[in-house]
C-alpha cells in the first residue's frame, strides 16, 4: 500500500507547473512507545477533554480552536476556514529563488518530505525544473503551507526527485552568543593539538547510516524483555567518564590505543596501477 501525501498541490517555476506530492521522508514510527498504566489496577489511563469550567467531557463535533484576544475572549475558527486561508502557498509550492546549497547553515534545516510528480503530465515539467537544479548546483527556496501553517522550503535534487526540507525561521533559533560568551579563550599548546589531530586521524571514515543503530531503542528492548521474563533490568557495565586530570597522559595513550587499533583494522588502500594525471 503506498504511503498517503502529506500535501497535494503544484510545483511551479516562472510559467512552468506540474502536479505534485509531498512524502515525509523520516518516520519514528519504530520507536518503542509506552502507554500510561494506573499501577493500581494495571489499566491503561484515557485523557479526556472536558470543559475548564463545568468539568464536563466535551464531545468531538462541540471542539473548535480559538484565539484569545482578550482575557476569556476568543476569536472561533473553524476547520474549512483555516482551510480556506487566502496564501498561494496553501495550493502551490512557487520557487522564488535560487540560492548555493553551501550558504544555507545547516541549524536551519528542519523537516525533510520528498517532492514527486502526480501523473505523466507532470513528469517532463518535473524532470526539468530538477536537472536545471542539478545542473547548476542551486537549491530552491519556497514556501509551503503544510498543517496550517506556513514553511520556509529548501528545494534540492534528489535521485529521480526532489528533497524538501522545512526551514527555521530566523526567531527560532537562538543566538549562541547567548551560550558561548561565558566560554574562555583558551591558548591550546602546539603539542596536545598535534597529539588530538593525530587522533582525529586514526578515526576519519565516511558517513555510512547502517553503521549507527539506535542502542537506546535497543537497550529499551532489552529492558522490556528482560522484566517480562522476570529478570534483573541490564546495568551499564563500564563507569561514566568524568573531566581528564592529566591531559597531555590522556592524549598520549588515546594516540597509542588508535594507533594498535589502526594496524589491527588496516585501511584499504586504493590501487597503485591506478595513474595519477598531474596539472601542467
Amino acid at each position: 500500500m503506498a504511503p498517503r501525501p502529506n500535501w497535494k498541490g503544484f510545483l511551479k517555476l516562472s510559467l512552468v507547473s506540474c502536479s505534485v506530492a509531498l512524502y515525509t521522508a523520516t518516520s519514528t514510527s519504530q520507536r518503542v512507545r509506552f502507554h500510561i498504566i494506573n499501577r493500581k489496577t494495571g489499566n491503561r489511563i484515557r485523557n479526556e477533554v472536558v470543559d475548564a469550567e463545568t468539568g464536563k467531557e466535551v464531545e468531538p463535533e462541540d471542539r473548535v480552536k480559538g484565539y484569545e484576544v482578550e482575557k476569556g475572549e476568543y476569536v472561533l475558527i473553524d476547520d474549512d476556514e483555516f482551510d480556506n486561508v487566502a496564501l498561494e502557498s496553501t495550493h502551490t509550492i512557487d520557487i522564488e529563488e535560487f540560492i548555493p546549497v553551501s550558504e544555507v547553515d545547516r541549524i536551519y534545516l528542519d523537516e525533510s518530505y520528498y517532492i514527486v510528480p502526480q501523473d505523466e503530465v507532470a513528469e517532463e515539467a518535473f524532470a526539468v525544473i530538477r536537472e536545471a537544479m542539478r545542473k547548476e548546483n542551486l537549491a530552491g527556496l519556497s514556501r509551503v503551507v503544510i498543517y496550517r501553517r506556513e514553511h520556509l522550503l529548501l528545494l534540492r535534487p534528489r535521485g529521480k526527485g526532489l528533497l524538501a526540507t522545512t526551514l527555521r525561521a530566523k526567531g527560532e533559533v537562538r543566538d549562541e552568543n547567548d551560550y558561548f560568551d561565558d566560554i574562555p579563550d583558551v591558548k591550546v599548546p602546539a603539542d596536545m593539538l598535534k597529539l588530538a589531530t593525530h587522533i582525529l586521524d586514526t578515526k576519519k571514515g565516511h558517513f555510512n547510516p547502517d553503521k549507527f543503530d539506535d542502542r537506546y531503542e535497543d537497550a529499551l528492548k532489552a529492558l522490556i524483555k528482560a522484566k517480562r521474563a522476570g529478570k534483573a533490568a541490564p546495568v551499564l557495565a563500564e563507569p561514566r567518564p568524568s573531566n581528564v586530570i592529566n591531559l597531555m597522559d590522556a592524549l598520549r595513550r588515546s594516540a597509542r590505543g588508535a594507533a594498535s587499533t589502526r594496524k589491527s583494522h588496516p585501511r584499504k588502500r586504493t590501487s597503485s596501477r591506478r595513474k595519477v594525471r598531474r596539472a601542467s
